[in-house]
């Protein structure tokens, strides 16, 4: 996918207020029609509108039949497996000249569900084991794009932590969408490396290894196993713990430039964090203060202290 400079997130028609469901109503999702649409572009869909359903419309589910998992509409069964999977493919193939970085799906949705959606057993009771097919393919076609559900983002640590791939997954595919030198790569992991350790430590020194060995590789190959091992990365839940290290560690930046009575400010705070008394926001704004006050060249440079926009407030809640 090309990049431009605006974050532009697919997201199923329905969480914005558009009455496209079966009951011809809407799901409309205050969080990303009010708050997440002044920060990025949409590119909304709606796959069984798009297939010709209509709304209101008969309800379809997935069915298990002959051991596949099918969508049908139960009420006159009607398949409509092979038409979904064929305007998935088409509509897919369109986003990839849009600059995504990121999908919001309709839980349970037998087309756009991520997880545990509904399958149908003949003479069975229904289980939860199934994914929505459109949701599906589009897992399957981009692997690395950072993609929920909008129940899942009602968890404050899942939406911080899906908000922050998205813009991460924003700043990579722009990085490697520029003519790149393995310098400018040096300087981009570099500044990715406190983001990425409050993550996944393990990852950001597999990513440093691969970074150090980038010389003489094809650019198109190294690209591509850096971009996986990144998302994969930030896909890990960033812990109190390992946040609580990251900020210690970039405590000891102030060691030369900040007073004793400064750093003891700052760890108290980040002690308060560890101990559950105020959110992760608290020593995140006092240490911006200092970086920017003291002019700490290095911190400044970090995605860890500004991953997305701070207007969002994502992280007074966790």
């Amino acid at each position: 996918m090309k990049m431009t400079s605006s974050v532009r997130i697919g997201v199923s028609s329905c969480l914005l207020g558009q009455k496209v469901r079966y009951d011809g109503g809407h799901k409309r999702d205050s969080f990303i029609a009010d708050l997440l649409a002044r920060f990025v572009e949409f590119a909304p869909l709606c796959p069984e509108m798009e297939i010709g359903l209509g709304s209101p419309r008969d309800s379809i589910h997935l069915a298990e039949i002959n051991g596949n998992i099918r969508l049908v509409n139960p009420k006159t069964g009607q398949d409509l497996t092979d038409d979904m999977t064929e305007w998935t493919h088409r509509r897919l193939k369109l986003l990839e000249k849009e600059p995504l970085s990121g999908f919001v799906l309709k839980k349970d949705s037998p087309s756009c569900g991520m997880e545990r959606v509904r399958v149908h057993h003949e003479g069975k009771p229904p289980t939860k084991e199934g994914v929505g097919l459109f949701a599906r393919l589009l897992l399957n076609r981009w692997p690395t794009l950072p993609v929920e559900e909008d129940g899942r983002l009602n968890d404050s640590r899942l939406r911080e932590n899906f908000i922050e791939r998205v813009f991460a997954y924003h700043r990579m595919e722009g990085f490697f969408g520029t003519a790149w030198t393995v310098g400018d790569l040096v300087r981009f992991h570099t500044a990715e490396k406190l983001l990425l350790m409050a993550h996944e430590p393990a990852g950001y020194q597999e990513l440093g290894r691969l970074v150090a060995n980038a010389k003489g590789k094809p650019s198109a190959e190294f690209a591509l196993a850096y971009r996986t091992r990144f998302m994969e990365a930030l896909k890990h839940l960033a812990t109190p713990r390992r946040h609580v290290n990251v900020l210690s560690h970039a405590a000891g930046y102030l060691r030369d430039v900040a007073t004793t009575e400064e750093r003891r400010e700052l760890l108290s705070v980040i002690d308060d964090f560890k101990r559950d008394l105020v959110p992760l926001v608290a020593p995140i704004v006092l240490l911006r203060t200092f970086v920017r006050t003291k002019g700490i060249a290095y911190l400044e440079g970090q995605t860890y202290l500004y991953p997305h926009p701070k207007e969002m407030m994502l992280r007074n809640h966790v």
